[in-house]
């Protein structure tokens, strides 16, 4: 296990900040120094703040450590200063000092500026969260016996496995707002079709109860109509049939009256008949009469003359 150093703290009321001109089409950086960087220009740094004399079990040389840190840690911590709206810039020390040396804070090398390879764009760094305390984790990694660098290296893989997590488990879910919005639509879709089904409902009621109430009056309008002409026809079938039976009770007596005739008519000839043949009878009988007598006349004349 690394011999734990004293180490200064750096106050972030000397550190200068950086300001953004975005004026022109690439925006470039302006260091702004704090007042108080006058006198702490002044100072030599302490022993523990010189990077020369720090020593890693790696053996790495100092700025070439400072810089892998600055790299593996420097998308962990940078995101957290860059959400909270802290920049990250390394304080204005003495011309003896390279810009390019590393800013050290509460033992964890931070960043480092490079004003000649640092890019900057328009587009704001989109923070990155952390879901755990990262520097208690380096402390307590390093308490374990974890060199700094194997610590840092261990905190960055471990924030990335559960940022990875997060993000796939994340991948499938929605937002809240957006649920909310999603339900509310939902809800405003359901509420214009349920009055659009009751409108159409209502008014699909009303046409049908309309058309009901016309076809029930032309219904009843036919009923009506067609007992007027059955009861038109009934009075007029009855009619014929009672002058039928009028005129065949006037031919029936008609005919009666003329067979009655036609019988005493037969009768009167009967009876005139009857008369013509007695009458005839009565000539005959008489005529034969005469005959016989004359005959009887003539035979006993004849029989006297011969006798």
């Amino acid at each position: 296990m690394a011999p734990q150093k004293h180490v200064a703290d750096v106050p972030r009321n000397i550190l200068p900040r950086l300001t953004w001109n975005s004026s022109s089409s690439r925006p470039s950086v302006t260091v702004t120094h704090h007042p108080s960087l006058a006198t702490s220009q002044r100072r030599p740094l302490p022993q523990a703040w010189s990077p020369v004399k720090r020593r890693f079990s790696s053996l790495t040389p100092p700025s070439q450590s400072a810089q892998l840190i600055s790299t593996s840690s420097r998308d962990a911590i940078s995101g957290y200063l860059v959400s909270r709206g802290t920049s990250i810039t390394t304080p204005a020390t003495s011309n003896t000092t390279p810009r390019g040396n590393p800013i050290r804070h509460n033992g964890v090398y931070v960043a480092t500026y490079h004003p000649a390879r640092r890019a900057f764009h328009a587009t704001p760094v989109r923070p990155r969260d952390h879901h755990f305390d990262t520097l208690k984790f380096v402390k307590r990694l390093q308490a374990e016996g974890f060199s700094e660098e194997q610590s840092v290296a261990m905190m960055r893989v471990l924030n990335d496995i559960i940022q990875e997590s997060i993000q796939n488990l994340t991948r499938t879910m929605v937002l809240r707002e957006d649920s909310e919005r999603s339900t509310y639509t939902q809800k405003v879709d359901f509420a214009k079709l349920r009055s659009e089904l009751l409108n159409a409902d209502s008014t699909e009621a009303q046409l049908t109860r309309s058309s009901h109430e016309k076809i029930a009056a032309d219904l009843a309008k036919l009923n009506s109509r067609l007992r007027d002409e059955i009861g038109r026809t009934q009075a007029s079938v009855r009619l014929d049939l009672n002058l039928e039976k009028g005129r065949i009770r006037e031919e029936a007596n008609s005919q009666e009256m003329r067979i009655k005739e036609t019988e005493t008519r037969i009768e009167q000839e009967v009876a005139g008949l009857r008369e013509r043949v007695e009458a005839v009878k009565f000539s005959t009988l008489q005529w034969l009469m005469g005959v016989c007598t004359g005959t009887a006349a003539l035979i006993l004349g004849a029989w006297r003359l011969f006798m």
